[in-house]
């Protein structure tokens, strides 16, 4: 699995910012003065805890725009699930450069498969049931896509990326448009016919009026398990069911078995802890 079709020239900034951030005004003055400039050095990338991995472009980058030189071989690609000390990738070259990306690339390379573990789980919570696993916008700024490619190599599944790829029309929206009609009529009169509309509901009487007026997507908010049963059997495939609101792997079951069409987990890419992946010099 590769980060593509994310473009190079949307990940390269990315790392290099990262790079930048690390290397400040004199480089890396550690590496500099403790390793002579022709040493080199096999690494390898191992996992030291079980989990999936995600961000190996991101690695691979980090490294390369150091130098050249560094060599990456990849034993276990993104999207592929690791035991503890498994070996993920081999990094061979110039030892200072190693050291110099060190860092950065372990920073992605964590993070990113972090939430793919995260994901790989609560998926698996709900594999007996039709609902899929979504991602929302509680992203870091300025790594909103590859999070939610971290997403998508842990197997769940995106939400919108952005306030313009389609329509969620939220509690405040509704409050401001004067209700749930009106904000859905403003709402369709305002957009192209492929743009999609989704509307947030706390309740079976807000649905109903929603229902109404022909919604492509309902958010079924903190509802309760027998309000989104009833919810899922009002709706009757009329559009797609979406249930939010604190979900955890352990909850997750249960709600999938409403017959809900999606799940969104916001801590997915705002707050997963990140997968413990260390940076060791190889020892055949």
């Amino acid at each position: 699995m590769s980060l593509l079709p994310l473009p190079a020239i949307m990940l390269e900034p990315l790392v290099r910012s990262a790079l930048l951030e690390d290397l400040g005004r004199a480089g890396d003055v550690t590496s500099e003065a403790t390793v002579a400039k022709y040493h080199h050095a096999t690494t390898v990338l191992a996992a030291r805890q079980p989990g999936v991995v995600a961000g190996l472009d991101l690695v691979s980058l980090a490294f390369r725009l150091i130098d050249q030189n560094i060599k990456i071989d990849v034993n276990r690609a993104d999207g592929s699930k690791v035991a503890q000390g498994e070996i993920i990738a081999s990094v061979t070259g110039p030892t200072r450069a190693i050291l110099t990306a060190e860092r950065t690339a372990l920073n992605f390379l964590c993070h990113l498969s972090g939430i793919a573990t995260a994901t790989a789980s609560i998926v698996a919570a709900v594999c007996e049931h039709r609902a899929k696993i979504t991602c929302t916008r509680k992203t870091t700024p300025g790594l909103r896509a590859v999070e939610k490619y971290a997403v998508r190599a842990g197997g769940g599944a995106n939400h919108r990326f952005g306030l313009d790829d389609a329509i969620l029309i939220k509690d405040n929206h509704i409050m401001a448009a004067g209700g749930i009609r009106s904000a859905i009529k403003r709402a369709r009169e305002s957009v192209g016919h492929l743009v999609k509309i989704e509307v947030e509901v706390d309740t079976l009487a807000q649905l109903e009026e929603a229902l109404s007026l022909v919604p492509d997507a309902v958010l079924l908010d903190n509802m309760s398990l027998d309000e989104l049963r009833q919810a899922v059997a009002m709706v009757a495939s009329r559009a797609i069911t979406e249930a939010s609101g604190r979900i955890t792997p352990a909850t997750a079951p249960a709600i999938a078995a409403t017959g809900i069409d999606l799940i969104s987990v916001g801590w997915l890419t705002h707050s997963a802890p990140i997968l413990d992946i260390g940076l060791d010099y190889y020892a055949p």
